[in-house]
């Protein structure tokens, strides 16, 4: 993270900036600041000198005193270390069950499922409906952001390893052993006895997360919304989408987020102008003629600084899903359908992810560092905007900064349906999403769209005008 900028020296918040001289109209002046006095330090008493004793002549007649021998000197002790600024503080929100048979409390069944209709992880032996505990409060992580210091991580934040692909789980009920493919699926039918075995413990491969935003939306809701955007865009839509187009296609994903909260101190500075006189002038004659219009403003130095505190700040952690490089796919409608309300978000339970597909985290916290401290920056500018309002034409900030005091991560998988089609018309095919969110139905996406149909109501467009400007002409020439 960057530290704020220091103040620039000899200039006064919010002073205008005019000639070191006293202006005729009381006008300030700007100098430069008062510094300690030389020779000392502030405010220290001075020192006064000690007196010196007069060294004892040694008496007549007296014996010389013997020398006491000198004493070794004691073996001197290591320097402690000197303190070290704060370190990473880790919180473990494994599940703490062993890898295999994830059962249901009631009746110890493993075959479970997530059900939209009742919003909650489903037994499909006795039908007992749950949810797992909120992860907020399961793991400590709503305490106050203001108190953080240093960087806090879950431990579903872990860097990601790309060597450990391969599992293998262990049937607890038959003892048979299964392997996977823990990059491509979480859980896996026993071959022997048919029971559901589950991952449960946090493998450093980016596939388990801390938490997990259960889907709300059910599938039809997602297809009508799909279908609603599309069709309000059909009129420019190539041919070949609209006779391709089929939203029950949707897919249910989980998407990987790393969730932030930061406590920091933020520092703005720049000038602003304030408006004091507007003036018109006119130049040229007859049919040269025009008026330009001129402007006078005071300008100011501008400081801002103040302490932030941001919670719940959503960065993608998958480079797929990277809104900055889009030349293959539209993935940055991802970002268009957010907020999420992650502070809903329960305990990992990989049930949660049975019938839906999801996507692998493959950035770290250090990856998405420097996007994490540009949001910072643009809140903390949003922030001072609403105490600049005197500067009618505006303040351009020169030097800004943020100096974080603490961080806690943590790494959320949360709900999107997605529909995609490939455009087979440019290059190697352009994919187009259409993205709802599967928490409050908030839909973004791109369609296909047919460059001639653009061009031919571009030109329908510009004959229109043409006529009427015709029009309007002959009228003031036959009036005249």
């Amino acid at each position: 993270m960057t530290v704020p900028p220091q103040d620039p020296r000899g200039v006064r918040p919010d002073q205008p900036h005019r000639s070191a001289r006293p202006s005729a109209d009381g006008g300030p002046v700007q100098g430069a600041p008062a510094g300690p006095p030389r020779g000392g330090q502030q405010g220290s008493p001075p020192q006064q000198p000690q007196p010196q004793q007069p060294r004892q002549p040694p008496q007549q007649g007296s014996p010389p005193q013997p020398t006491p021998p000198q004493q070794p000197a004691p073996p001197q002790q290591p320097a402690p270390p000197r303190p070290q600024g704060p370190q990473n503080r880790i919180i473990d929100t494994s599940s703490g069950r062993d890898d295999g048979l994830d059962k249901c409390p009631t009746c110890g069944g493993t075959d479970i499922t997530y059900s939209l209709t009742a919003k909650a992880l489903v037994c499909a032996y006795c039908r007992h409906e749950w949810n797992e505990v909120n992860a907020e409060e399961a793991f400590g992580l709503n305490t106050s952001i203001a108190d953080l210091h240093g960087h806090t991580l879950a431990s579903g934040t872990a860097d990601v390893r790309e060597d450990l692909t391969m599992m293998t789980l262990k049937c607890q009920g038959c003892g048979a052993e299964v392997v996977i493919n823990v990059n491509q699926e979480l859980q896996a039918r026993c071959h022997w006895c048919r029971q559901t075995l589950s991952v449960n413990s946090q493998i450093p491969n980016g596939a388990v997360p801390d938490a997990v935003l259960p889907f709300q939306l059910t599938r039809e809701e997602a297809i009508a919304q799909i279908s609603a955007f599309a069709d309000k865009r059909k009129a420019f839509a190539q041919g070949r989408f609209k006779s391709e187009f089929v939203p029950e296609n949707v897919m249910g994903v989980y998407i990987p987020y790393l969730v932030v909260d930061g406590s920091m101190h933020a520092q703005l500075g720049g000038r602003g102008e304030v408006t004091t006189r507007q003036y018109t002038v006119r130049t040229g004659s007859g049919k040269n003629t025009r008026s330009e219009t001129y402007y006078d403003a005071d300008v100011y130095s501008v400081q801002r600084a103040f302490d932030l505190l941001v919670d719940d700040l959503t960065v993608e952690s998958a480079q797929r899903f990277d809104a900055r490089d889009n030349s293959h796919a539209t993935n940055n409608i991802l970002n268009a359908v957010q907020p999420y309300d992650t502070e809903n978000a329960v305990a990992y339970n990989s049930n949660y992810l049975k019938n839906f597909t999801s996507e692998r985290r493959d950035l770290n916290v250090r990856d998405v560092d420097d996007e994490v401290e540009e949001k910072f920056l643009s809140i903390a500018r949003a922030k001072a905007t609403p105490t600049i309002g005197r500067y009618d034409r505006g303040v351009r900030w020169e030097q800004e900064g943020v100096a974080v005091r603490g961080t806690r991560w943590v790494s959320v998988n949360v709900p999107v349906w997605l529909y995609s089609y490939a455009d087979s018309a440019v290059g190697d095919g352009l994919v187009h999403y259409i993205a709802v969110n599967g928490r409050n139905g908030n839909t973004m996406g791109s369609v296909p769209v047919s460059h001639p149909k653009i061009f031919a109501v571009s030109c329908f467009a510009g004959s229109i005008a043409a006529v009427i400007g015709a029009v309007v002409g002959f009228g003031w020439f036959f009036a005249g």
